[in-house]
């Protein structure tokens, strides 16, 4: 059961009307979800109204299943059962995820940054899980639907949670941390991403700080000390951030790295009087500064060197984000989740470790703003600098990283093709036999897709 959700509870934070029978009133509501074919017994059904369908008109199916109430944004005819109507369900869904973690009273790590969002959690969450039960987001639910879906998955025996919050523009962020209440917040790094809505980086750092409005007092701010925009923030009402990064002035750095290509990264990271050798067994230099906040978060909350150390060391690749698949004929680095310039230019130089002929294929980059052209020719000119054997463009945008990057290297292999279903249609002639493959593009472009063709070649 979901502790003091009532119908009652519930009816109340929404500012709702109750119909139904009294009965049910003091009733805990077992698990609240948006999506009826996961509706369950002595559950709450959340309708939301989407750009293609209205959840509304599941309502008598989810109710038939055993749900014990649904929310409505209109009065129900001849409703045989308990609802609840509200006036947005999706601002009732951020109004009792709020109520709810304010019942639980469990401390919650916020992580937000233009880059590196999902990775830092995984590894975060990797290490706390050596000590507390820990509850982390799934995937990359991190909006203002996700979050709250995300904050319903814990129960009361959860001791700790990691929750990822993505933002696009102003105000989001404070209504995200209005949720999560954080106790430590965790900032990545101040990039690029969303320009078309923040205008510039100084803009980028504005919104994301604004989860500092919603720190439980008392609480812990973790930053990247190597990014120009975050070493600014010197302290907040009294807080004074810790810093993570690859410079010794850094309350937590590491140094001794040395790549172990594709198996991953070693380094050696100092905690305050402590050091520790560690194997981050995932490669790119962005793993250890995902390997450093994450030790900064264990010490605050009272990890052992050891304990910080394995479950860094036991950190499992999430799909799409940098998983090895091994075939018979290639190996394929699967980062097709997402991509930004710098998520780019970091997995191109990860790829410069593979074995054999190694080949990126790369495809557009979304949101990025009027600089987008710009942006994708620094990648063009960053592969061709890299060290790796070709490039495969994909896309209307990846036009001119296969320019600059055909200008910036006339000798290097570049090949452009306009789009993903031409790309499928030749996949075989443009790979070989032994060689690693990067995959990486934003995930409007299905990469996932091709994939699964390499895998089947």
């Amino acid at each position: 059961m979901m502790k003091n959700l009532t119908l009652r509870n519930i009816t109340e934070v929404c500012s709702g009307i109750y119909h139904g029978p009294e009965k049910f009133l003091d009733q805990e509501v077992s698990a609240i979800t948006t999506d009826s074919r996961k509706a369950e017994k002595g559950g709450l059904f959340v309708p939301i109204v989407g750009e293609r369908v209205d959840a509304h008109k599941f309502i008598p199916d989810v109710m038939e299943k055993g749900c014990l109430a649904s929310l409505s944004e209109r009065e129900l005819e001849n409703a045989e059962y308990p609802y609840i109507q509200v006036k947005s369900s999706l601002q009732a869904v951020k109004d009792i995820a709020e109520f709810y973690l304010e019942q639980l009273q469990i401390p919650v790590v916020g992580i937000t940054g233009s880059v590196g969002k999902t990775s830092t959690k995984e590894v975060i969450a990797s290490v706390l899980k050596e000590k507390y039960r820990t509850l982390k987001t799934q995937g990359n639910f991190n909006n203002e639907l996700g979050l709250p879906l995300t904050v319903f998955r814990l129960r009361d025996e959860d001791e700790i949670a990691v929750l990822e919050m993505g933002i696009s523009d102003f105000g989001e962020m404070t209504r995200l941390a209005r949720i999560a209440r954080p106790e430590t917040c965790v900032i990545t790094n101040i990039g690029t991403c969303h320009l078309e809505n923040l205008g510039d980086r100084d803009g980028v750092l504005k919104a994301k700080t604004e989860i500092f409005g919603s720190l439980r007092e008392g609480g812990n701010i973790v930053l990247n000390g190597d990014d120009d925009k975050l070493s600014t923030v010197k302290e907040y009402q009294g807080i004074r951030p810790v810093f993570f990064g690859l410079k010794g002035d850094c309350d937590v750095y590491a140094d001794e790295i040395e790549s172990k290509g594709l198996k991953g990264i070693s380094c050696r990271i100092h905690l305050g009087e402590e050091s520790f050798p560690v194997l981050v067994p995932m490669p790119g230099i962005h793993m250890v500064y995902n390997a450093l906040a994450a030790s900064a978060v264990g010490r605050i909350y009272h990890l052992t060197v050891e304990e910080i150390k394995r479950g860094i060391e036991s950190l499992e690749a999430i799909s799409g984000r940098f998983k090895m698949i091994e075939t018979e004929k290639l190996l394929i680095v699967d980062d097709c989740y997402n991509a930004n310039p710098m998520s780019m230019k970091a997995s191109l130089d990860v790829l410069h470790d593979g074995a054999g002929r190694r080949v990126a294929i790369l495809g557009d980059m979304g949101e990025l703003g009027e600089n987008e052209i710009r942006l994708h020719e620094e990648v063009g000119m960053h592969a061709a600098s890299c060290g790796i054997d070709c490039c495969i463009c994909v896309g209307e945008l990846s036009r001119y990283m296969a320019e600059a990057a055909q200008k910036a290297d006339p000798e290097f292999s570049v090949l452009y093709v306009k789009d993903r279903e031409t790309l499928l249609e030749n996949l075989g002639e443009y790979i070989e036999k032994g060689d690693t493959v990067l995959v990486k593009a934003s995930h409007f472009m299905k990469f996932e897709e091709v994939v699964k063709a390499l895998e089947a070649l």
